[in-house]
């Protein structure tokens, strides 16, 4: 069974480090900016440390709270907490990244991250419950912050607006690919070959992320949503609440955006007990691996699709994404229609109804790897500038909701249920694509 994931990881590999090399090459206009080149890796290198930074994190989170001895009841209250806090706060806090400068929330990632990583040395379920919601303000500005910046500096200095598809690509590469594959290894040697314990992936993680906000603190100039810095928390979320509902674009990427995260966090949720449901042996680093892999690949694919030579519309092929999104998670319906088997014995190695899976949800982290960078260029041209950390963490609410939902009633539903419910969001983001293609169609007609 080992070689069937070697195939699958190979594979995906070979796709990445293909689409990778044989991308179309960068227009004379790009090469002969050498400080739009510089400008480029600098954001790249300081997005890949923060996303590190989270990717150590990620395997250990549940394992740490089982080493201190909390039950699964604990450990989801814990979980929950992180997501409220980000349902609760991130709003506020996006809104301050608008007002109060775009570095100074990077920063500001930075230092309450570190602070949840340090509770972690802590057994004990309050210290940690902070920590949760520390570490929840804190993903709301990664997922904000970080982009917001980068439009507004790009457009600053003058870049053309078709050469940021090609920063976000890179970057979804780099972070949510390569990095998570080898902040995974690397954590595992920390626990395993250096016998360091399972809190040595949180000082990991706050030393890389440290680094990162130096080069933040040091490289990068401070720009605001409003440039009179003025506008009160209250008017900069009036002012986002109003854009959405009078632009109807506006509203289309929101919808998409908390459906297609949603069912991406209810799939994290569920692919272990999906690929061993009568407690197969399965080797969840390599598992990881393989999705992370596919994800290099199709942020590789949608680089070439954002380039500045491509003619193929990021509101075009979205629409085929989310339709085989949707596709791939309805694969584990046909296997989990009932719940009488989870009682037979554990069996040594993945299922072929497992094999069936593993390979749809690699397909499924596929289309993961196109959808960042294609989000960002979408947002980066409907959504304005002035009230972007807002408007992203505006979008957010309705995903942390979902999240929250989904974590308390994980074991309630059967699992074909929950991937049922998963293709359904993901073929309503088709419909609204395609609202969102006609929109911007109908909008280039009048300004003709």
């Amino acid at each position: 069974m080992e070689l069937f994931y070697a195939v699958i990881f190979g594979t995906m590999a070979f796709v990445a480090a293909g689409l990778e090399f044989f991308k179309p090459s960068e227009s004379q206009a790009v090469n002969a900016r050498k400080d739009f080149v510089a400008f480029r890796l600098n954001y790249v290198i300081v997005y890949s440390l923060m996303m590190a930074g989270d990717w150590l994190q990620g395997p250990y989170v549940y394992a740490l709270y089982q080493h201190y001895g909390f039950d699964r009841t604990a450990i989801g209250q814990l979980f929950i907490a992180g997501f409220g806090s980000s349902l609760l706060f991130g709003t506020l806090v996006g809104s301050l990244a608008d007002v109060s400068g775009r570095k100074k929330a990077a920063l500001t990632y930075v230092a309450t991250y570190t602070f949840g990583c340090c509770t972690k040395h802590f057994n004990n379920f309050y210290i940690l419950l902070v920590g949760r919601l520390f570490c929840g303000v804190a993903t709301s500005l990664l997922y904000s912050a970080f982009e917001s910046w980068l439009v507004a500096e790009h457009f600053k200095r003058g870049f053309e607006a078709s050469w940021l598809g090609t920063t976000f690509s890179k970057a979804v590469f780099m972070g949510n690919g390569l990095m998570a594959i080898v902040a995974g290894l690397f954590a595992q040697l920390l626990v395993s070959n250096f016998s360091l314990g399972p809190v040595a992936p949180f000082d990991a993680a706050a030393a890389v992320m440290i680094a990162g906000g130096l080069m933040v603190l040091f490289t990068w100039s401070e720009n605001y949503g409003d440039s009179s810095n003025k506008t009160s928390l209250q008017e900069q979320a009036v002012k986002a609440g109003k854009a959405i509902i009078a632009d109807p674009k506006i509203a289309m990427l929101g919808a998409m955006q908390s459906l297609f995260e949603g069912s991406m966090y209810t799939f994290v949720f569920l692919w272990t007990p999906a690929l061993s449901p009568r407690g197969e042996t399965i080797p969840h680093g390599m598992i990881f691996a393989c999705f992370m892999v596919s994800s290099m690949a199709g942020s590789a694919l949608a680089g070439s699709l954002l380039s500045s030579t491509s003619k193929v519309r990021v509101e075009r092929y979205m629409q085929a994404v989310f339709g085989l999104s949707a596709i791939a998670l309805f694969v584990p319906v046909f296997f989990h229609t009932t719940t009488k088997d989870t009682e037979s014995k554990a069996m040594l190695g993945i299922s072929t109804s497992g094999q069936i899976q593993l390979v749809a949800f690699c397909a499924f982290e596929f289309m993961v790897g196109v959808f960042w960078p294609s989000m960002m260029k979408m947002r980066s041209q409907h959504v304005p500038e002035e009230i972007r950390s807002t408007i992203i963490n505006f979008f957010r609410i309705p995903l942390n909701i979902f999240v929250c939902l989904v974590l308390y009633n994980v074991g309630s539903f059967p699992l074909a249920v929950m991937f049922g419910m998963c293709s359904v969001f993901l073929l309503v983001c088709v419909l609204c694509q395609q609202r969102l293609e006609y929109l911007v169609h109908a909008q280039s007609l009048k300004s003709r």
